[in-house]
């Protein structure tokens, strides 16, 4: 369930919680060992599925360098929160130590395991067991869809993963870009396999959903993965953002999300209005961006703006250009 908008009047920055300050409350606590600001997070977050797997993440995030998970399961091992965020934190786990083995320099090799497939599969464990322990929860499955990324054929299973995810939360949001980073270039698919599904979820999604910026999140990381393979004076990178095709989603996106969107705002709503706003000042789309401005405000996100030089300062540019 989407949660009314929050304005904030403070100077830009980087808050991956997107305002969400109960959020980063319990991130604080699990940082000093107190698991219970996290645990009565979750209870009160409910069947939010958007809000609960945003939460989860960030949660897992601040987890994975901490055994305080580990504490909260010991002393509530029938909580079934409990075991979704530690399968969740698990999987960050196994993210982290992939991106040390390769010192932080891109992606595992695609014909091998990124890890030894024996703690993959044991981490794979750890979320199917949370996923029957809270069988209605679709967190569990995004995880799943998250950790098939490091499986260097693959994992056999990992549409059988998708059908379940999308059977108990059709169009959340995290799950379809877990997809489309799955179908990219850089792990398991290509820049063709990529762009179709985000077109195709894009067309699919009720009219209001942000699932409609996964054509920008698409070229974005195109861009990213041909900057890193061919370096910034790639062929045909000059058009990238203003070629006719991306300019076309642009306006897709703008129709089917921003013409619809209310006064409530998803748990990842910075996120994509930030992907958003980065097609449209690149593809000179200036009126439209003014207008992203406006329900965006001075909420930057890293990502894209990260992939085409300092994301703050790029932020900051266009929001004193555009008044926003």
């Amino acid at each position: 369930m989407a949660r009314p908008s929050r304005r904030r009047t403070t100077a830009p920055q980087f808050d991956p919680t997107y305002g969400d300050r109960e959020l980063a409350t319990a991130r604080q606590d699990l940082i000093v060992g107190r698991w219970q600001g996290a645990r009565d997070l979750l209870r009160d977050t409910g069947r939010d599925w958007d809000r609960r797997t945003h939460r989860m993440r960030l949660l897992a995030d601040t987890a994975a360098s901490a055994r305080t998970v580990e504490t909260w399961q010991m002393a509530e091992p029938n909580n079934p929160d409990a075991l979704v965020l530690r399968a969740e934190t698990e999987v960050q786990r196994v993210f982290s130590a992939v991106a040390e083995s390769n010192n932080q320099n891109g992606t595992p090799p695609p014909t091998q395991d990124a890890l030894d497939r024996r703690e993959l599969d044991r981490v794979a464990r750890i979320c199917l067991q949370a996923s029957e322990r809270h069988p209605a929860d679709p967190v569990p499955w995004v995880s799943l869809m998250t950790l098939a990324r490091l499986y260097g054929q693959g994992h056999p299973h990992v549409w059988h993963w998708w059908r379940e995810l999308q059977a108990r939360d059709q169009f959340n949001r995290e799950g379809h870009h877990q997809v489309l980073r799955h179908l990219s270039a850089r792990w398991h698919g290509s820049h063709g396999e990529m762009y179709n599904f985000a077109r195709d979820s894009a067309a699919f999604a009720p009219p209001g959903s942000p699932l409609a910026a996964l054509t920008q999140a698409a070229r974005a990381e195109h861009f990213r993965q041909r900057t890193q393979a061919e370096g910034e004076t790639a062929v045909g990178l000059t058009y990238h953002w203003t070629h006719e095709v991306a300019v076309q989603a642009l306006g897709t996106t703008m129709r089917q999300w921003i013409g619809h969107r209310s006064g409530i705002e998803y748990a990842q709503d910075v996120a994509d209005l930030n992907l958003l706003l980065h097609g449209l000042v690149f593809a000179g789309l200036l009126t439209e961006a003014k207008e992203i401005f406006v329900q965006l405000g001075d909420r930057p996100a890293r990502v894209p703006w990260v992939y085409c030089g300092d994301p703050m300062a790029l932020f900051q540019h266009w929001r004193a250009q555009l008044g926003g």
